[in-house]
């Protein structure tokens, strides 16, 4: 026991006659010449220390710097390239012998990067990277120090504090200048296992936005480093440009973040996501160890408004928008990056609104994986009815392909179009289905390469637009030679059920059978609508199996006569005829037909 306080003695006499020669004696800044000389030989450029280099031995390790600059190359609009106020690092030298590290303070204030790109393409880190060699050399040590397990007894940090760091981004070839600010970055009393308090606050500066954000929270490592916590993490930013809705944006995040270093496992629990009138809750777990990160994301939204969130429009003339369209060139879109994930999403959301059409109580679940994006899930209430839908886009080659089905129920139909397209032609409560397929993701070439195939009904509606009893009583009166009708009737046809099928190919919706029921008449038809062109051409057929008498009608002179009747024109302004011509021969053989009956009864069925 002895020996060992006598050698526990010598080892402390040596420290301290090592720091009292080094403090009084040795003159740190003597070596000022040959470290400035040194650096100016590996970078080429000017390397300034200005202030007097100050350190300490005992009984704490520490430096500090000042005065600090490395110049920019020749002809830079900005003279330096890095500029440092001043950096302080403290480490106590005792606790170092068990294994043991406690800093005093680390700090470093006034830090200043200047990065610059020419014109020509130059820019202030060419030069710097090195020989190579020295590369591949450093490489391999760092690979070997990363291979090298030390085992830390303690750590523990009285605070640090970095601030007033800028980093300038000046690109002379778009003439922009982008500025990062890290105002201030600290972090209080900190040790391996406990809990420490940090805050930061941060500055962008961009050609069109600038972006403030501030927050707090409490950092935990556990004592074998395999994990780190940052709890009640609050984040505040404010942002605004002309880009952003209403010049001004304003987002809270508070989040836990939890990091398993040893599984390779990041879960990022949020507790509260606002921005825009926009409230959301979730949980989002990362696996890293993966080739391919593993990504798992569960959101709950409130009520969003999508029109907020778009970017106010830049005003052009309609000729304006169209000679841009025009000579834009048209791409499929890059969906590679789909390959190179791996996404398990969730999402509720209690009500969506885009463009006047409200959704509510949405819920989506959907993976993307290996180049697929599969929508296993999706449902929605809209309109005092559903909706559901599955669907696939599969990007695994050049140019992507799709599939979907989709169906309503009990949806009221006209909101529905009014709100969803500005069309106001039908009425009732639809059911719908459909389902889809086609290749490439270019506009035009959807509307051309979409092959679909559906069914719907609408029951207890009214055709908007059009009035096919008044039309038919005008056409009695035009029978009876009066032409001077006037038709003051609401443009209105109820009817009990319409139903149909259709194909979509080429842009062109076919409806093959399309029947419509009421108390007093019968249509059926056939036509097509051109999606691309946005115009119908419908040929239909009408039968009275009611009366029109105490309707505004009298005798019905066309009763057991089919009545054909026409939709054309735009899908906005559909125009609604008769077939006059085609009215008058089938009323012509009709009459016919009637006076061959009564010959022949008159001639005793000759």
């Amino acid at each position: 026991m002895k020996a060992l306080k006598w050698l526990l003695g010598i080892v402390a006499g040596v420290i301290l006659i090592l720091a009292v020669y080094l403090t009084v004696f040795f003159d740190l800044n003597s070596f000022k010449p040959q470290i400035v000389e040194a650096v100016e030989n590996q970078t080429g450029r000017t390397f300034v220390i200005k202030d007097d280099l100050s350190w300490s031995v005992f009984p704490s390790i520490g430096i500090k710097l000042g005065g600090i600059s490395l110049s920019n190359p020749e002809n830079f609009s900005t003279n330096n390239f890095v500029e440092v106020n001043e950096a302080v690092a403290n480490v106590e030298l005792m606790p170092l012998l068990s294994q043991e590290v406690e800093i005093a303070m680390l700090s470093l204030d006034g830090l200043t990067v200047n990065m610059i790109t020419q014109k020509d393409g130059t820019t202030s880190i060419d030069g710097l990277s090195g020989d190579s060699s020295a590369a591949v050399a450093e490489d391999k040590t760092t690979d070997s120090a990363a291979k090298t397990s030390v085992e830390l007894q303690s750590l523990q940090i009285g605070g640090v504090s970095i601030t007033n760091t800028t980093i300038n981004l000046i690109d002379e070839t778009t003439d922009t200048t982008q500025v990062f600010k890290l105002n201030s970055l600290t972090l209080g009393e900190f040790s391996l296992g406990n809990d420490a308090d940090f805050a930061y606050d941060f500055l962008a500066q961009l050609p069109d936005m600038t972006v403030n954000s501030n927050g707090e929270g409490k950092l935990n490592v556990s004592k074998d480093l395999a994990k780190l916590v940052i709890n009640g993490f609050t984040i505040n930013t404010d942002v605004s440009g002309k880009g952003i809705p209403n010049n001004q944006l304003s987002t809270q995040l508070v989040t836990d973040i939890a990091v398993a270093l040893d599984s390779q496992n990041v879960e990022v629990i949020i507790s509260k996501l606002s921005a825009m009138e926009i409230d959301a809750t979730g949980k989002l777990s990362v696996n890293y160890g993966a080739k391919i990160p593993k990504i798992n994301m569960q959101m709950d939204f409130g009520d969003i408004d999508v029109d907020k969130l778009m970017p106010a429009s830049d005003e052009q003339t309609p000729a304006e928008t169209e000679k841009v369209a025009s000579t834009a060139p048209a791409t499929e879109p890059d969906l590679s990056a789909l390959k190179t994930i791996d996404v398990t999403m969730g999402v509720t959301i209690k009500s969506i609104k885009v463009a006047n059409l409200l959704t509510q109580n949405w819920k989506m679940n959907a993976t993307v994986k290996d180049g697929i994006a599969n929508l296993s899930e999706f449902s929605a209430n809209l309109y005092e009815g559903s909706i559901q839908a599955t669907a696939k886009l599969d990007a695994r080659q050049k140019v992507a392909s799709y599939h979907f089905e989709e169906s309503l129920t009990g949806v009221q139909f006209r909101p529905l179009l009014k709100d969803a397209a500005d069309v106001d032609l039908i009425s009732g409560a639809a059911n719908f289905k459909v389902k889809g397929s086609g290749k490439s993701l270019i506009p035009d070439n959807i509307k051309k390469n979409l092959l679909a195939k559906g069914d719907f009904e609408i029951a207890d509606g009214s055709l908007y637009g059009v009035n096919i009893p008044q039309m038919i009583r005008s056409a009695q009166d035009k029978l009876k030679g009066d032409l001077s009708a006037k038709n003051t009737e609401e443009l209105k046809t109820d009817f009990t059920s319409l139903t149909g099928s259709f194909d979509l190919n080429s842009a062109v919706l076919t409806n093959p059978d399309l029947a419509m029921s009421s108390p007093l008449i019968r249509l059926s038809g056939n036509g097509n609508a051109n999606i691309d062109s946005q115009t119908v051409d419908y040929k239909l057929t009408t039968s009275l199996v009611g009366s029109l008498a105490g309707q505004g009608g009298e005798k019905d002179a066309l009763a057991g006569v089919d009545i054909p009747l026409t939709i054309t024109g735009s899908m906005q302004d559909p125009k609604f005829g008769i077939d006059t011509s085609a009215l008058f021969d089938a009323k012509i053989k009709g009459e016919t037909d009637k006076l061959k009956d009564s010959l022949f009864k008159k001639l005793g069925g000759f």
